[in-house]
């Protein structure tokens, strides 16, 4: 492997901008190709970030043969493109959601073991500051033993998908909560389809492993205009935690103390205060994990987690009972 990693992108949308943002601006890296169905569009995008455009996964391939490959496109558009990269034996780093069904996370999970491939997958807000501070304070003891968490994400948002906001934006919340209170065990769930979107709207009540409880309220009938438009609460025996809007502000308080410790970013400190940072944050983790030969910081796996969980609340809704969820091997 040279001092620069060759890495390609797949996808010229709104977030793959992002990825082509890292990459183009990364001494380390390579950038060496961008990938899109649109011809125009792709070279528009190429130009502005000083690569090479093609309409075509093989012909980049073929003559780019890339350290890696970073696959961002359309939420319901990821098995096929993502498949193919595996199949021809290309490490990847992919967006959120891993796919929509079961058993296509099961397909490109096998199909990446057996070439045995790095595979990861682009959970970025676990690397804001305020979600950071929450897990070095659970992993201190801080908060003592964990009796409740509640989450509360919502905006704007479309798709033909019934329940495109559980999937595509709630995976977030589950990989969120696992990460910082560990297995949840039951999904209970309600769900509304009053304007017409969809299952737009939805609350949870979820279990844990470790007898906490949990609430998740997520929804595509809001605005991300509002003020808190995402609320963090973990509640312990000996205190209590709480980040609002990702990346805004971290506050901790210990059960009786009237008086809170808070971060929130400083006034010259732009990389904490901006949520696209987080992203940078992950890809620097992301290509020294490559580079040392080791396991991806955030597996694939866990995007197959975060729709395991998705399913049972689906079951849940559709069967008006409590579900169970299976632990999987990293859990």
């Amino acid at each position: 492997m040279s001092d620069q990693l060759k890495i390609a992108l797949i996808g010229t949308g709104g977030w793959a901008r992002e990825h082509a943002r890292i990459l183009s601006l990364r001494p380390d890296v390579d950038f060496c190709a961008v990938v899109g169905r649109n011809a125009e569009r792709t070279a528009q995008r190429a130009a502005e970030y000083g690569t090479r455009p093609y309409t075509s996964i093989e012909t980049m391939l073929d003559e780019q043969h890339p350290d890696m490959i970073c696959v961002c496109l359309p939420n319901q558009h990821h098995f096929e493109p993502t498949l193919q990269v595996i199949e021809a034996g290309y490490p990847l780093l992919v967006e959120k959601p891993l796919v929509f069904e079961m058993e296509q996370a099961d397909a490109l999970l096998a199909a990446a073991r057996q070439r045995n491939l790095f595979f990861a997958i682009n959970f970025n807000h676990r690397y804001a500051k305020p979600i950071a501070l929450a897990k070095t304070a659970i992993e201190a003891g801080n908060l003592g033993d964990i009796i409740f968490a509640a989450w509360r994400f919502g905006g704007e948002g479309y798709s033909d998908h019934p329940h495109a906001n559980l999937i595509e934006t709630q995976c977030h919340a589950f990989d969120q909560l696992e990460y910082l209170c560990g297995p949840i065990t039951s999904v209970i769930a309600e769900m509304t389809d009053k304007t017409g979107k969809g299952f737009s709207t939805l609350v949870l009540s979820l279990k844990f492993k470790n007898g906490a409880v949990g609430s998740l309220i997520g929804s595509y009938d809001s605005s991300y205009a509002y003020e808190d438009t995402h609320r963090l609460e973990i509640n312990g025996i000996e205190g209590r935690l709480a980040v609002e809007d990702t990346v805004r502000r971290y506050s901790f308080q210990r059960t009786g103390d009237e008086t809170a410790q808070v971060w929130q970013a400083g006034y010259f400190n732009d990389l904490d205060r901006e949520f696209h940072r987080t992203f940078d944050r992950h890809m620097d983790v992301i290509l020294e994990a490559f580079r040392s030969g080791q396991q991806p910081p955030i597996h694939a796996e866990a995007g197959r987690r975060a729709l395991q969980l998705a399913q049972a609340a689906i079951e849940s809704y559709e069967t008006g009972r409590r579900v169970s969820v299976e632990e999987t091997p990293n859990h």
